[in-house]
């Protein structure tokens, strides 16, 4: 088993804590290999307050809803009556957090959340918006670092443009980037000019090969629509049916890997994606009905998508043709939602050339060069390297 950013900071970079106020952004996931929140682990030093991101503290909101601030207890033993109730500030309110009034009892803020290795995930955006609130302050910024549960060697899809930026796309990045949470802290950090201090409390045991299934840590679901690694090795790509009016299995046991709507020809659907032998995933025609979320108590037919080699799968490749095969057999009916899909993809590069009808190889292909201007920026930054 790997040894975690947070029990490394714990056991061997305690001086990093030691008699400083703390504050900590965390929520479910922050939990240490035996399953330990990262709150109870942090009673023994001068913790002050919580943040919460998207999901609230113990990531029961769904995706989207806006979470109030609120409080906390840790949990008492009984001879600890000292403990005090902790205030927990929502970072994904109905209103922005007034951060001047929140750090300014605090000398320390450790940033300790699992993310998924995705760019539209809210966790990343979380981290670059919290560092910018850190510039101009007193306050130093620790990342307990965490494994990206798909390796860090896949770097697939769009580069965001500028003008794209959003919680779902905050940085000009790939939407595969490959990285630890530690590691595009860093990027974030040097590329931003910060001159905040930051520190990442390293993995031990980590490669770049690695992924979540290999480190011997137990799957703590993220978000509530992100139950199975499988799903986010999906991720990646399904995200992006969010920004069309094809249902992305949030209501089902199955999101992200459920993919379908009520007008779709499954069959004729996962017999194309079939033929063109993706490496790595096959495709089953199903019906379904979301319990909430778009096409709510309607009957849907569509495609699971089944991994049966999480390293050779390319989600967003995958993705391209399953949006460019609906778009094909399905003129009259398939719509994209403009505004998000663009946002998720970075730009409305995609979604035009899927229109215009470009040969899908051609778009994944267009890719190619900012894809490798990348790896080579994102160098310097990388704290673990490959096994092979």
């Amino acid at each position: 088993m790997i040894k975690l950013g947070i029990t490394h900071l714990l056991t061997e970079k305690q001086e990093w804590l030691d008699g400083k106020s703390i504050g900590l952004i965390t929520n479910h996931t922050g939990v240490d290999e035996n399953l330990t929140h990262t709150i109870e682990l942090l009673t023994e030093f001068n913790l002050v307050a919580l943040f919460s991101p998207e999901h609230g503290l113990w990531g029961a909101a769904q995706d989207g809803v806006k979470i109030a601030d609120s409080t906390y207890r840790p949990n008492e033993k009984e001879t600890d009556t000292g403990k005090q109730t902790l205030q927990v500030y929502s970072l994904y309110g109905k209103t922005p957090l007034v951060w001047t009034e929140a750090l300014e009892t605090l000398d320390v803020l450790i940033y300790d959340i699992q993310d998924v290795g995705a760019r539209y995930y809210t966790y990343l955006g979380t981290l670059l918006e919290t560092m910018k609130a850190l510039e101009g302050s007193c306050v130093e910024c620790i990342v307990a670092d965490r494994p990206n549960p798909i390796g860090g060697i896949n770097v697939e899809g769009p580069m965001l443009e500028s003008d794209y930026t959003s919680l779902v796309g905050p940085y000009p990045i790939p939407v595969c980037y490959g990285m630890t949470i530690g590691e595009i802290a860093r990027l974030f950090h040097a590329e931003q000019g910060f001159n905040f201090p930051l520190k990442v409390a390293r993995l031990q045991g980590w490669h770049r090969e690695m992924w979540h299934s290999k480190t011997g840590l137990q799957w703590v679901p993220p978000s509530p629509n992100m139950p199975t690694l499988e799903t986010a090795t999906l991720y990646p790509g399904t995200c992006l049916f969010e920004g069309t009016n094809v249902s992305e299995g949030r209501g089902t046991t199955k999101p992200f890997e459920y993919i379908g709507a009520p007008w779709i020809d499954s069959q004729l659907w996962a017999t194309q994606l079939n033929e063109r032998e993706f490496p790595g995933v096959q495709f089953r025609p199903i019906v379904f009905t979301p319990q909430f979320s778009k096409y709510e108590g309607e009957v849907c037919h569509g495609v699971a998508l089944h991994i049966t080699d999480s390293k050779q799968v390319a989600p967003i490749e995958v993705a391209v043709w399953m949006l460019s095969i609906l778009i094909t057999e399905h003129p009259s009916e398939f719509e994209f939602r403009e505004t998000h899909f663009d946002r998720l993809a970075g730009s409305s590069t995609l979604r035009e050339a899927l229109l215009a009808g470009t040969p899908c190889s051609e778009i994944i292909e267009s890719w190619s060069i900012d894809i490798e201007q990348f790896r080579v920026r994102r160098e310097p930054y990388l704290l673990y390297y490959s096994e092979l």
